[in-house]
């Protein structure tokens, strides 16, 4: 009995730890953006996303030691699935980033 509750605890933290790391890349990636591209896609403010996020990725990293969290780490991963499934193709389609993006008609460098 102990092998399985010792694998149920290894499971939950990979799934943890895969929820931090998309956490802190939504962030990331949420920072990265000009305030203006949020607002030419018609999304939230960058402010706005990036508070979301930040606590998001707060709960997730609490969450690392601590399984008592999960409903609140569910909540958390959900605020960086939207971002990262849609409001980060919307930054990008209105040329999102500030740096390293060609005008010409076969894309980026």
């Amino acid at each position: 009995m102990g092998n399985l509750f010792a694998a149920q605890n290894l499971v939950l933290l990979l799934l943890t730890l895969a929820a931090f790391v998309l956490q802190v890349f939504a962030l990331v990636d949420a920072a990265r953006h000009p305030a203006s591209a949020y607002e030419a896609a018609g999304k939230l403010t960058k402010q706005k996303w990036l508070i979301i996020l930040g606590v998001a990725t707060a709960i997730g990293f609490v969450s690392l030691g601590n399984g008592g969290l999960l409903f609140l780490l569910i909540i958390a991963v959900v605020a960086a699935a939207v971002y990262v499934t849609d409001v980060r193709p919307a930054l990008r389609a209105v040329g999102g980033r500030g740096r390293g993006r060609s005008g010409g008609p076969y894309g980026g460098w």
